[in-house]
């Protein structure tokens, strides 16, 4: 957004701030600061709200986004040929601007990405996924979960925030990883009436195999719809979902599953401890969720003496109906 004369872009609620400054007071006058860089911000990190939000619409039973990075004011390379300002007549040139936006995020992620490429040669892409989506971290610098700027500094749904804030160094050494094969995928694409023709153009293989259809890909997070609205919000409905792990780590270990409150909602996990005997072993288990028809947000988390390996669940109203239709 380019402006001849000084500018600045303040949330809502900062708006109603200013504004009641401006009509309690006849003389009321501002000031504009410049600084380098402004460290000890809090709460931070938070959503920003030009954030992209799920669900997915070409896919709402896997839940978007996956993961929060660094997008805000980020100094990034620029082209030398294109200006990265105007004063007046003046056109400004540079190797750096400072940008802002999901185009900012990605960078971060694919570097990570590359990392964990580099330490763990021998792992699938979504081997890499899980291992960034479960290290992250969902609490702020003052020990409340990740707001949401977009609203008004409530806590964000992983709707927002994915499964939170990247983590580098935790996502090498994850402790569990959810992978993810071909197949998982064309039984996704199956599912969701994909024809063969456009399997066949994703995976670029003739042979695909449509035997067993499944929309619950295995992600490490969870999505759960009520789509019937003939049910009242008294009458209890059970959701389920089957998840396989991989043991990266060394050695024997014992995992606990734990899962947080979800108000309205009764969330087991069966069963709720995975013994490990050796390094790659999977094991699987299954996420129980049996509620009413309200939406609601939690986590489940598999630890060991080391490891803290979480997803986030959401329950959320119906996706859209052009999906139910495909």
């Amino acid at each position: 957004m380019e402006r001849s004369f000084a500018t600045i872009i303040i949330n809502p609620r900062n708006g109603e701030i200013v504004k009641a400054y401006i009509k309690s007071n006849s003389d009321a006058k501002a000031s504009v600061s410049f600084k380098i860089t402004a460290l000890g911000t809090k709460p931070a990190p938070s959503v920003d709200a030009y954030s992209s939000r799920g669900p997915s619409n070409s896919c709402p039973f896997v839940l978007k986004p996956d993961i929060t990075a660094p997008g805000t004011s980020i100094l990034a390379a620029w082209p030398q040929n294109v200006p990265v300002a105007s004063l007046g007549l003046q056109t400004l040139f540079s190797n750096f601007n400072l940008l802002t936006g999901t185009s900012m995020a990605c960078p971060h992620v694919a570097g990570v990405g590359a990392l964990l490429r580099g330490a763990h040669p021998d792992w699938s892409p979504a081997a890499i996924r899980s291992a960034i989506m479960t290290t992250s971290y969902i609490f702020d610098n003052i020990k409340g979960l990740i707001k949401d700027i977009a609203s008004v500094y409530k806590p964000a749904s992983p709707l927002a925030s994915g499964a939170g804030h990247i983590n580098p160094n935790k996502a090498l050494d994850p402790g569990l990883v959810y992978d993810v094969g071909v197949q998982d995928y064309v039984n996704l694409l199956c599912a969701l009436n994909f024809t063969q023709q456009n399997i066949t153009t994703i995976t670029r293989s003739s042979s695909n195999n449509c035997s067993k259809p499944s929309l619950d890909l295995n992600y490490p997070s969870f999505i759960a719809f009520f789509m019937d609205n003939s049910f009242s919000n008294e009458t209890m409905i059970t959701r389920e979902f089957q998840r396989t792990v991989t043991h990266v780590g060394e050695g024997q270990t014992i995992y606990v599953a734990s899962v947080t409150r979800i108000k309205g909602f009764n969330v087991s996990v069966i069963p709720s401890k995975l013994v490990f005997k050796e390094k790659n072993e999977k094991l699987s288990y299954k996420l129980r969720i049996e509620g009413p028809k309200i939406e609601g947000f939690g986590y489940l988390t598999w630890t060991d003496v080391k490891h803290v390996v979480r997803s986030p669940i959401v329950v959320s109203g119906p996706p859209p109906s052009n999906l139910l239709s495909r």
